[in-house]
């Protein structure tokens, strides 16, 4: 069928952007709002985005008229009555999307598709609401709708055949690439993004390492474009712990389950940018890192030789009676410390991607020991991480996990390895898909680091996914692609 007029309720940030993206692609909209109040809002939205794109060069003046003259702005939702599909982009509380649907059940002709823009509700819940449950579907944009390419589908039970596929096929005709999925929490970017986020405020709480510091681990060590409290202050605290919430109540498993860090911020109403503070608050977000202390340094392990050399460049050569002992590669550190005359001098090294050393210490270690590390490391020009001696340290206890989901949920046969890529990249702004990023580090190094996270925190969902167990079983480097 036609999607020639195309009806978007809710002009937020989200639905303004929704509607601009029908509208650049020549699709007569009507944006419905509440009161007029929150209309002129949704129009200011409208106009600054489309007069960036004009600032930008991106439109031209005749363009944006266009796209603006193609959108009409009314606060009835009975105008929508001969829309050929309906949007929906109201908060995030399902109660508040069912009786929305109910009403435009009643609103819309019979063969009007009505779509959600949950991020993680259950689209089965909203269609079992209207008396047309196979023309009800999610249609998921990321913000900011008219630049992020990815779009989410997803189907439930009820859906009528090929109806998916259709959706599919408009998103492709928006610009967009989509993901056609089925009726799981999450769907494909929350379910992975989300427990990561989680388990960053986890560490936090357990001491293993500071906000700044796990912040700046994932977005040097990893090519991530924020760190996981950056972007957790971003979205919203109080979001990301209802949609974990979300997560565990459908799983039961105890990788969803909210942090108590998340609960006890949101309770006391520190949301984020949104409240001004959050994780983050108006202090400076990193400090200027201190010189090297140390001047005697002895380095063991794997790559001791490189690392000695770039030290021994910058003037800290190698010493027998040295102030710190760096150890390299090898972990748990304080098997080798104790082994060492004096174990509060040694000091773990895990250098991760070409930017960051991770900076471990011990039950151990004296702090004077610590300093000079993260000063030595600094010297070289590497973002130092300090953090304590557990499994994973920071990078893989965060990275490892995330692509054991990833593994899992192919596995499960919910989507395509090409699919769970491309959402991560596209809706994320990831450098890679998990499962290129798998390929990258080494099928071996992860199965590894997962039964060394496993072994540790008994945690069911750290052992490796049997997929991943037998691909590195068998020897291969890249997983089977249909």
């Amino acid at each position: 069928m036609a999607f020639e007029k195309v009806g978007v309720v809710g002009l937020g940030t989200m639905g303004a952007g929704i509607a601009e993206v029908f509208a650049r692609a020549g699709i007569r909209v009507i944006g419905v709002e509440a009161d007029p109040e929150a209309l002129a809002r949704g129009r200011g939205h409208l106009e600054r985005s489309t007069g960036r794109a004009l600032d930008k060069g991106r439109l031209s003046a005749d363009e944006r008229a266009a796209i603006l003259g193609r959108i009409t702005l009314t606060t009835a939702r009975e105008d929508l009555a001969d829309a050929d599909l309906v949007v929906e982009a109201i908060p995030e509380i399902l109660e508040y999307k069912i009786a929305l649907f109910a009403d435009l059940d009643r609103i819309c002709k019979p063969d009007t598709v009505l779509a959600t823009n949950t991020s993680s509700l259950s689209v089965t819940a909203v269609a079992a609401a209207t008396g047309r449950p196979g023309r009800v579907i999610g249609m998921h944009f990321f913000n900011p709708a008219p630049v992020m390419k990815l779009v989410e589908v997803i189907g439930t039970v009820m859906t009528d055949d090929g109806l998916p596929e259709r959706i599919a096929d408009l998103s492709r005709a928006l610009g967009k690439t989509p993901v056609v999925v089925g009726d799981r929490a999450g769907f494909v970017v929350n379910r992975l993004l989300l427990p990561y986020r989680n388990q960053a405020a986890v560490l936090l709480e357990r001491g293993v390492a500071a906000r700044d510091d796990i912040d700046t681990a994932m977005r040097k060590g990893v090519g991530l474009p924020m760190g996981p409290f950056a972007l957790l202050d971003l979205i919203g605290l109080d979001t990301s712990y209802e949609v974990m919430g979300v997560l565990f109540d459908e799983t039961r498993s105890s990788r969803h389950a909210p942090a108590p860090v998340l609960r006890e911020l949101v309770t006391a109403g520190l949301l984020g940018r949104k409240s001004g503070r959050g994780f983050h608050g108006d202090e400076p977000v990193t400090g200027e890192p201190g010189k090297a202390s140390a001047t005697r340094v002895l380095v063991r392990g794997e790559g001791a030789e490189e690392l000695a050399a770039r030290l021994a460049a910058a003037g800290f050569g190698e010493s027998d009676t040295p102030d710190v002992v760096l150890r390299l590669g090898e972990r748990p550190v304080i098997e080798h410390a104790v082994r060492h005359a004096d174990p509060s001098r040694v000091v773990g090294i895990h250098l991760v991607g070409q930017g960051v050393a991770e900076v471990v210490s011990t039950v151990l270690t004296a702090p004077a020991a610590t300093t000079a590390a993260v000063g030595l490391m600094t010297v070289l020009g590497l973002a130092p991480v300090p953090c304590g001696d557990r499994a994973g340290f920071v990078v893989e206890a965060l990275l490892f996990p995330y692509l054991n989901d990833a593994v899992r949920m192919h596995e499960s046969g919910y989507a395509s390895i090409a699919d769970i890529d491309n959402a991560m990249r596209l809706g994320c702004g990831y450098p890679a898909g998990p499962f290129e990023m798998i390929e990258s580090i080494g099928p071996r190094q992860v199965r590894d680091g997962l039964r060394a996270l496993y072994a540790e925190y008994r945690e069911p969902s750290y052992a490796p996914a049997p997929l991943l167990d037998q691909l590195v079983t068998a020897g291969l480097q890249t997983f089977p692609r249909a």
